[in-house]
């Protein structure tokens, strides 16, 4: 991916992800996650953590699906919070050399910031909004929208353009925040619906989100 250091933007996600955490009270850390049903602050800590692990084990058959973070959810279960930290951190270098052999790797980045965005909504501590993984993946999340007719995303950084290159364009007009959240399937299909369209978005609001989207609506 020209123009972008994976390794550097993961690391600067743990460690923004890290100092939140730590910052948590026991009950904050319990806190159920909204966007993650079934999972608390804690279990989303065990998820990413676990990642990281099994990055460097190089167990990452069956990656990024739903069984992948159980496991990872379930074996950090039986750990403390501040040493589910300290074994991401230790395993910074090597997912860092994992994803400079392998651009190609680049949700693990996104997952990072999606989850920081979660927990943050959890535990009512918004901020990170214009975060540099959201800065330079949001682009990346827009262009590989797939749409059968024009689409033209507009957000306070420019404008995105997908679907067939001929036709006249449908515009949704937001924030780089909100595109990014709703693309991560954080947002439902009623919410998305209400965001500034220039026109009937219905043909497209099954083809917005890579996961999701929210059977609830989500506020943050």
């Amino acid at each position: 991916m020209p123009g972008v250091d994976l390794a550097e933007l993961y690391r600067g996600g743990q460690e923004r992800v890290a100092g939140l955490v730590q910052e948590l009270s026991p009950a904050e850390i319990a806190a159920p996650v909204p966007t993650c049903p079934g999972w608390t602050v804690r279990d989303v800590v065990a998820h990413l953590s676990g990642i990281a692990e099994d990055v460097v084990a190089g167990n990452t058959a069956g990656a990024m699906t739903d069984a992948w973070s159980a496991a990872q959810v379930a074996r950090g279960r039986g750990r403390s919070v501040p040493d589910l930290l300290a074994g991401w951190a230790a395993n910074l270098p090597g997912v860092e050399a994992f994803l400079t052999a392998h651009p190609r790797q680049w949700p693990a980045v996104i997952d990072i910031a999606a989850h920081e965005q979660d927990m943050r909504g959890a535990v009512s501590r918004p901020g990170a909004r214009d975060n540099p993984i959201i800065q330079a993946m949001t682009p990346v999340l827009l262009a590989s929208v797939r749409v059968t007719r024009p689409l033209v995303i507009q957000t306070e950084h420019g404008e995105t353009r997908v679907g067939p290159d001929s036709g006249s364009a449908i515009v949704l007009s937001t924030t780089r925040f909100e595109a990014f959240r709703l693309r991560m399937g954080r947002r439902s299909k009623a919410q998305v619906a209400r965001l500034d369209w220039s026109a009937d978005p219905e043909p497209y609001l099954d083809r917005l989100f890579v996961f999701g989207p929210s059977r609830t609506d989500i506020v943050e």
